[in-house]
């Protein structure tokens, strides 16, 4: 079975890799069945959705795939996220608890492991966050609680009025988005790699261990593209076909497992469909980089040190 953590201070222990389903609906269903059973076979248990996902789609088909019933749900973790909506975000009560209860609907369960807020709501009323939250945990609708594309201000004006503790943040990163790391090694330098464009968001969660789950680690820019055999990045691919060689792993189980090594024990989430680069993303919980690799693929992304 897969590596676990522990989920933030909880005492959920989670697989180190995520499966996320926001792709699912371009499946056909025999694919989708498929797919979802790939993932338990390879101990790849926890699931990360949206309402927002093919607006509401992916939570039905994701149900099918898997023929929810209370055998099934015992096996699995499952998580949602909800605040999205056309044209703005919605932190407001009625729509978290409406929100919820769509999300147990399509995922024909009676509660959620995990739930996210989406994006930062700039009309947020943590009170009625407070609210919302109370009413999900005692009626035993959601177990545990966290927040996705959040600062730690943000994080901190939910702290002061939401009693559960905020467990996760699932933030953009990877080898070619590395901000958040990037900044904090070039402190007081008069560089684009200084900016602090997240207040520091990568410390923060260490500091009060709520664990980061890195959404889109293929990718590069907001939604550009794969780096991964990407011909825009010859120096990277070479490295990690050169590293990946040592292992007899894929770019793909690198570009993984390079997020694995940061001591942060984060939980990136994979939103792949295709099964062998699922299998390779699961097999970098077995590869740890020495600390010269992390950062020979850091630097041959265009990362630099000061």
């Amino acid at each position: 079975m897969m590596r676990k953590i522990r989920l933030g201070v909880s005492d959920l222990e989670v697989p180190v890799v995520a499966v996320g389903c926001m792709r699912i609906n371009q499946l056909q269903p025999k694919e989708a069945e498929q797919f979802v059973q790939t993932a338990l076979d390879l101990g790849a248990n926890f699931f990360d959705h949206a309402d927002i996902y093919g607006g509401g789609a992916c939570e039905e088909i994701f149900a099918q795939a898997i023929h929810m019933n209370d055998r099934v749900r015992e096996k699995v973790i499952l998580q949602s996220k909800c605040g999205i909506r056309e044209g703005r975000y919605d932190f407001s009560k009625e729509h978290i608890l409406n929100s919820v209860d769509g999300i147990l609907r399509r995922l024909r369960t009676d509660y959620l492991d995990v739930l996210l807020l989406h994006r930062p709501d700039a009309l947020v009323e943590p009170e009625e966050v407070a609210e919302a939250f109370d009413i999900l945990y005692s009626t035993g609708k959601v177990r545990y609680f966290g927040v996705s594309n959040h600062k730690p201000m943000q994080i901190e004006l939910l702290k002061k009025y939401v009693r559960q503790p905020i467990l996760a943040n699932q933030l953009q990163l990877s080898i070619m988005h590395a901000y958040m790391i990037s900044n904090g090694m070039n402190v007081n330098m008069d560089v684009p790699a200084a900016y602090d464009r997240d207040g520091s968001v990568l410390d923060y969660c260490r500091l009060h261990e709520i664990t980061i789950q890195p959404w889109s680690p293929f990718l590069f820019g907001f939604f550009e593209g794969v780096f991964v055999g990407n011909e825009k990045f010859p120096t990277l691919n070479a490295k990690m076909d050169e590293i990946g060689a040592r292992y007899g792993v894929t770019k793909t189980t690198l570009a993984i497992a390079w997020l694995l090594r940061h001591p942060a024990k984060m939980q990136p989430v994979v939103g792949t469909t295709n099964l062998q680069r699922l299998k390779d993303c699961v097999t970098a919980a077995e590869v740890n980089l020495t600390r010269e690799e992390w950062y020979e693929i850091y630097l041959a992304a265009g990362n630099t040190l000061p």
